[in-house]
């Protein structure tokens, strides 16, 4: 009895530390709101961007939490676990409404944000300012060796290139088997998933040959890539705007002034510089966002 009273015990804690592995906190104490990031480079500066903001402009406590992927931090969001993170509304409308894709911007934002407060009690905001798509990058000797600018001319070379993507994208309603039968691709192997902060030295060294990514990545232009235009507009609008919980607003009325402060602040190569800063620069997060609000005046 006291040696299974011990194993129950050790079961216990393993799963109560399993539980709370889903959630990384940056910050300590108690707070009274939580934002949250998907866990890359351009995520974790919009959710400091926006919890200076809250700070600044009230007697809020924010708590940074950096979680992984879209599904957690949705998941997150509509049990109440955290009070707000930063969406696209292309991944939104995709991946966790699982519509088709539909090219308009506003009418993606229009449908996002209805469906959102109607199936989940959550208010999508105003939009950042900028769109973040999925780009099919490749290096720019390349680009020029064989004269492409699109997709669709990169057809023919891709039976003998190798394909590098993320995790998410490998398995989203946007991603990989979409992107392959929408241009009909073929690759030389099967594709390669890493971790996205791999994407560009993977493809530099030449481990692969082309990859797809995020079009606001601040090495994009300084590594000399390229990114193919989706001339078949296989990707949805992919405008990034804060989604907050309904109940949260509710309680804390005085977020709406950051949130509307927020609006329309930054464009898409803005949101390259800031991610160069902190991945090409090695700066901190919160000093590069610090600064960025200053610039700006907020």
């Amino acid at each position: 009895m006291k040696k299974f009273l011990t194993l129950f015990a050790v079961f216990l804690c393993l799963s109560l530390g399993i539980a709370s592995c889903n959630i990384t906190s940056v910050g300590g104490g108690s707070s009274d709101i939580i934002v949250a990031s998907k866990g890359f480079t351009e995520q974790d500066i919009l959710a400091e961007l926006l919890a200076q903001q809250i700070e600044a402009t009230s007697d809020l406590k924010v708590d940074r939490r950096t979680l992984q992927g879209t599904k957690l931090c949705h998941e997150a969001l509509v049990a109440g676990n955290i009070d707000s993170y930063i969406e696209y509304t292309g991944t939104a409308l995709t991946a966790v409404l699982k519509e088709s894709v539909i090219d308009d911007p506003r009418k993606v934002y229009d449908l996002v944000k209805q469906a959102y407060e109607k199936q989940f009690n959550l208010e999508v905001t105003q939009p950042l300012g900028f769109e973040n798509t999925y780009a099919v990058i490749v290096r720019g000797e390349d680009a020029k060796k064989y004269n492409i600018n699109t997709v669709s001319e990169a057809v023919k070379y891709a039976s003998d290139w190798d394909i590098g993507i993320g995790y998410e994208f490998a398995e989203r309603e946007d991603g990989l088997p979409g992107l392959i039968k929408a241009y009909n691709l073929q690759f030389k192997r099967r594709p390669k998933s890493m971790d996205l902060g791999l994407i560009y030295r993977a493809l530099t060294q030449e481990l692969v040959d082309v990859v797809v990514n995020n079009s606001t990545d601040g090495q994009i232009a300084r590594l000399g890539l390229v990114i193919l235009e989706d001339d078949k507009n296989y990707f949805p609008p992919y405008e990034a705007t804060p989604i907050v919980n309904k109940n949260t607003l509710k309680k804390y009325p005085q977020l709406q002034k950051p949130l509307s402060q927020l609006a329309g602040i930054l464009t898409a190569d803005e949101m390259q510089e800031l991610n160069y800063q902190v991945e090409g620069e090695l700066r901190k997060i919160s000093e590069v966002v610090t600064e960025f609000r200053q610039a700006k005046g907020l």
